[in-house]
């Protein structure tokens, strides 16, 4: 049995900055700045990214843990007037409908997600593209830990808990598209593959050393096997 985690953005879908955006807007209302133009969100938690731009912002110490909440709430409204209505431009990346129903098909496998979205995030981000938040039956989000690599243990407890038995830190076979994604996995003895589907190239990934790494995801058997096989 292995459990085949997925991150969202860049990996199974591609929002067209709608994320980004409402960040932006989130902290411009909450603290008056959205931080660095070239800050990077990709591989991070939305608790993370917050931080960063309200470190960079120079809120006090004793302001912070107050502020990120602030921010994150307000982020959802702003995501969610970002994703109302049809013409959104958020999307599914090609292949992941696909591979999402073959992983789901199997008895040897189990879907599941580990993303540096809050919860609601997530679900809101699926939804707008036509996937049932639903139809992943365990993992781990932003809003469990602000640091990506605590999320794996979190996604294999819930696992553990899912099938009612102990699962192995290494049945645990994440997938996304960025250093982070691979990097996260290796603490607890977890797998990686990635895609090139995000902001980095297929050598850039290589070099990360993932069990596999793809270009996209339109081989759903090559992937399918390379998640069983991890």
């Amino acid at each position: 049995m292995k459990i085949a985690l997925f991150d969202i953005d860049g990996t199974l879908i591609r929002s067209n900055g709608a994320g980004r955006r409402a960040m932006q807007r989130a902290l411009r209302v909450t603290v008056g700045t959205a931080g660095p133009d070239d800050h990077r969100y990709d591989g991070k938690t939305d608790r993370q990214i917050v931080r960063e731009a309200l470190v960079h912002a120079s809120v006090s110490g004793a302001e912070i843990e107050r502020q990120i909440s602030d921010v994150l709430e307000q982020y959802l409204d702003e995501l969610a007037t970002e994703l109302a209505g049809s013409d959104h431009g958020a999307q599914q990346l090609p292949g992941a409908a696909e591979l999402l129903d073959a992983v789901e098909s199997r008895d040897d496998l189990v879907l599941g997600l580990l993303t540096g979205n809050i919860l609601t995030g997530a679900e809101r981000k699926l939804r707008a593209v036509g996937i049932d938040p639903s139809r992943f039956v365990v993992g781990a989000f932003g809003s469990d830990h602000e640091h990506r690599y605590e999320l794996p243990a979190i996604a294999r407890d819930r696992a553990s808990a899912h099938l009612g038995r102990a699962v192995r830190s290494e049945a645990c076979v994440i997938i996304g598209d960025t250093p982070n994604d691979v990097a996260c996995a290796r603490p607890i003895g977890a797998r990686a593959i990635a895609v090139a589907t995000g902001g980095y190239d297929v050598e850039t990934l290589a070099a990360c050393r993932p069990e596999a790494v793809f270009a996209n995801f339109l081989d759903t058997g090559a992937v399918l096997r390379a998640i069983a096989d991890a």
